[in-house]
């Protein structure tokens, strides 16, 4: 069974980027007793397709608009309800993750298809990083996935050395410094 961990959303909308987050938590803390292929979503789209005919299963974690909720709470979705829930479709890239759903369940092959969401506070301002709200309910984000997971039976296990939200986040408010151990050894200098 071919498993993907998606993390959609945008970073550099406040708690648009809470998918990305735990998906790369997950993928630096924790060891898995089968395969799983993580992937930074980002606003990937369409080109989820691919995820949803080529893997048996596909976690998406990103924010879910659900109107009249308050921010953090969380919920795991099967694809087929999602679909039924017009009030999710409230940015671009929730658009087109339900249009590839859409598609894809006309198909003859489709993942089982989960959505962890999490109901965002602020997904206007242009800030990377997380409102309040939001990390303090990041690691039930984080437990609602590892949960799933299991349910599928991947089990887990936490590595002792911990990167914490806080390094994640700043990583992509310092993008250079993702890339400064590469840039270091490379040099394409021509003359």
């Amino acid at each position: 069974m071919r498993t993907a961990v998606v993390g959609a959303g945008t970073i550099i909308f406040q708690d648009e980027g809470v998918g990305v987050y735990a998906q790369k938590y997950l993928e630096q803390n924790f060891t898995f007793d089968k395969d799983i292929t993580f992937v930074d979503g980002g606003v990937l789209g369409f080109q989820l397709m691919t995820y949803y005919q080529d893997y048996d299963r596909v976690l998406i974690l990103d924010t879910i608009t659900m109107e009249n909720d308050t921010a953090g709470s969380i919920y795991n979705l099967p694809a087929n309800e999602l679909l039924g829930l017009g009030s999710y479709k409230q940015t671009a890239h929730e658009v087109e993750i339900v249009e590839m759903l859409e598609i894809c369940s006309l198909l003859d092959k489709m993942a089982e298809v989960n959505i962890i969401g999490i109901v965002p506070e602020d997904i206007s301002s242009v800030n990377v990083g997380l409102s309040q709200t939001l990390q303090t309910q990041f690691p039930h984000f984080i437990k609602t996935t590892l949960d799933q997971l299991e349910k599928s039976g991947i089990q887990h296990l936490k590595k002792t050395d911990e990167t914490t939200l806080e390094n994640i986040i700043s990583n992509y408010k310092d993008p250079q410094s993702q890339c400064k151990e590469y840039h270091d050894k490379t040099n394409y200098k021509v003359s």
